[in-house]
């Protein structure tokens, strides 16, 4: 198992212990209700029915595996209130492109949406943006090219 710290914001957390709550407890009783069913039907080594539901128990246990590790290795952070120093994982940022201004959250990877504004702090443009102060410049490279930020506030 991975001693990573999985960086998580509390709306984050909360969403894995309910996902995984309903994967150990519902989804486990409806595949073994499949595979009891099919196992009913026969001849197990010729059924479909009941490799199917092997196959995705196989796939719940897998996916149970991945969100206990996220959770055994979670690192709470807290979302900033009030003007923050510097850019760090947890602060929302509004940045200048261009014309345009844009607001930014710095969340852990399991977290990240970048069309919702939700930009992991692994990711190229998360780590240029990590240590960096109201009125600094960030240069990250797209693929449409180099991009130019300028950070407008850190909250």
């Amino acid at each position: 198992m991975s001693e990573d710290k999985k960086y998580l914001t509390k709306e984050g957390l909360e969403k894995i212990t309910a996902e995984l709550h309903h994967l150990k407890t519902v989804r486990r009783r409806e595949i073994s209700d499949k595979i009891e069913e099919a196992v009913k039907l026969g001849d197990i080594s010729e059924n479909a029915e009941y490799h199917e539901a092997k196959d995705e128990q196989g796939m719940n246990e897998a996916k149970i595996r991945e969100l206990e590790e996220v959770f055994n290795n979670a690192e709470l952070i807290a979302n900033g209130l009030g003007t923050k120093k510097c850019v760090s994982v947890g602060c929302t940022i509004e940045v200048k492109i261009d014309s345009t201004t844009k607001k930014y959250t710095i969340v852990g990877p399991s977290e990240a949406n970048p069309s919702q504004g939700l930009i992991s702090n692994e990711s190229p443009i998360g780590q240029a943006f990590l240590g960096k102060k109201i009125g600094e410049s960030v240069e990250v490279e797209a693929p449409a090219g180099l991009i130019k930020y300028k950070v407008l506030s850190i909250q």
